[in-house]
């Protein structure tokens, strides 16, 4: 017969205190039975001889010590299934689109295990998210976990957004499908998101969990680990290749900060827990490819600077856990491009092993190292501008000048429902590319040059 313990010492915050009870395990499931005869759930967080320390769920309110707590004995579990496609879940996995609960194959722990790092494939698939910027200079690769550093008011979400509804592996007709979660996000936010996925269609090959703002801190620790979950059984066990869009880790790590403070932790850097690095590594580390699966899980994180300082704790130790980031500008949004990605700090480490010939294109390598040279040059040149005036400059500098604007305007900038294949991203490139004297294309080969710049192409035909 399952105890019921009625030792509660102590509520704080989201936490219980209970004594005297028999041993139970760390991040056992809890069922909390009030007085009024409802029942909340929580999670052991803490054990020890004499104190066992509970996270509620669903808050503390009505909680006092008449309240009895039933440990069940077991971790928390998702239900996982091939129906979870299609469906939009809390960020608990309770169903929010009006829909049936999902009848599970099986009940898997959230928390995963941990990747053998002998057993990993090195990544080396290209995959194709329509946006130039990221394809074209930062280019994801297949199992890469690639964080987008943005900023308060930017639109992050509309480009996590577009990424989900068109992103692909070029020429492959194998399953492919999307986890998004959103932690922390607005009622207005959420709704937003249901009615893009609805409307765009991409809810169909698409699992949505949503952890509102007024939800409570606790589900929102336990949101990204469900969608990793859920992303880790169809990649592994359907053969799938899932790409985990996660939005917005800064809420999580507030929530990682609110838990440590109501646990009377040690704080750490600007008063978030010393284990962050740790606890962000248990997320970001879930992507990759393992050797004879056929299946893969990527990652796209998307978190926003607070104060758009990126030397801030989240998207520093990010940074030291992934592999690059993609930076989202306040200067290109305040000038109306979309989607506003700088490329000059923007980095993804593992663009090599996934482009060039039979994956992108021979070229993509050469054009992508001259743009992104020349457009350094001309963001350089524009403070020059700004001092001596640009009739001060030579007809060379002026060229670099106008490549910057150009860059800017033609290959950054891109519609909302634009799809662009890497094959137009290169070619919009070249486009931009041909406006410099061929003498200042040094990063490219005289075969490439020769093979797709369009004055060559012109006289060819």
């Amino acid at each position: 017969m399952t105890k019921e313990y009625k030792t509660i010492v102590e509520v704080s915050g989201p936490l219980i205190f209970l004594d005297k009870t028999e041993p139970v395990g760390y991040g056992e499931l809890v069922q909390i039975n009030l007085p009024d005869g409802t029942t909340k759930r929580g999670q052991v967080l803490d054990t020890s001889a004499d104190m066992v320390v509970v996270q509620v769920f669903e808050g503390t309110v009505g909680l006092n010590e008449e309240s009895g707590v039933v440990f069940s004995g077991e971790t928390i579990k998702l239900p996982v299934s091939k129906d979870m496609l299609g469906r939009i879940l809390s960020g608990a996995g309770e169903p929010l689109d009006g829909g049936p609960r999902i009848v599970p194959d099986e009940r898997v722990d959230v928390n995963g295990a941990a990747m053998n790092p002998y057993s990993r494939m090195p990544p080396e698939d290209f995959i194709q998210t329509g946006i130039s910027t990221i394809d074209g200079t930062n280019s994801l690769v297949r199992g890469q976990k690639l964080p987008i550093f943005s900023g308060a008011g930017l639109p992050h979400n509309e480009i996590a957004l577009q990424i989900a509804r068109q992103a692909k592996v070029p020429g492959s007709d194998e399953d492919f499908a999307v986890v998004f979660a959103a932690m922390g996000i607005t009622n207005e936010e959420a709704q937003y998101f249901m009615e893009d996925f609805e409307k765009t269609g991409a809810l169909e090959r698409a699992v949505v969990f949503l952890n509102l703002a007024d939800d409570p801190a606790v589900e929102r620790i336990i949101t990204p680990r469900m969608a990793l979950t859920a992303a880790e059984y169809l990649a592994y066990e359907h053969d799938m290749h899932v790409l985990v869009i996660l939005t917005d880790i800064t809420n999580y790590c507030e929530a990682l900060r609110q838990m440590g403070a109501a646990r009377e932790e040690v704080p750490g850097r600007r008063g978030y827990p010393g284990y962050m690095y740790t606890d962000l590594a248990s997320l970001y580390e879930r992507a990759g490819v393992i050797k004879g699966l056929k299946g893969s899980v990527t990652q796209f994180s998307i978190l926003t600077m607070p104060g758009d300082d990126i030397t801030h704790p989240i998207p520093d130790l990010s940074g030291y856990i992934t592999e690059g980031q993609i930076v989202v500008s306040r200067e290109l949004h305040r000038k109306g491009i979309y989607p506003p990605i700088n490329v000059l700090p923007s980095l993804s480490r593992l663009m090599n092993s996934g482009i060039g010939d039979g994956k992108t294109r021979d070229d993509h390598k050469a054009v992508s190292d001259q743009m992104y040279a020349a457009y350094a040059e001309g963001r350089d040149l524009r403070g020059l501008v700004a001092i001596v005036g640009k009739e001060a400059l030579s007809e060379r500098d002026r060229k670099i000048l106008e490549f910057a604007d150009l860059f800017e305007d033609r290959f950054v900038r891109q519609s909302r429902d634009e799809d662009r294949t890497i094959d137009d991203t290169l070619r919009v490139a070249w486009e931009i590319l041909s406006e410099l004297p061929e003498a200042q294309l040094t990063r490219i080969d005289n075969k490439y040059i020769e093979k797709y710049h369009p004055a060559h192409q012109k006289t060819s035909e």
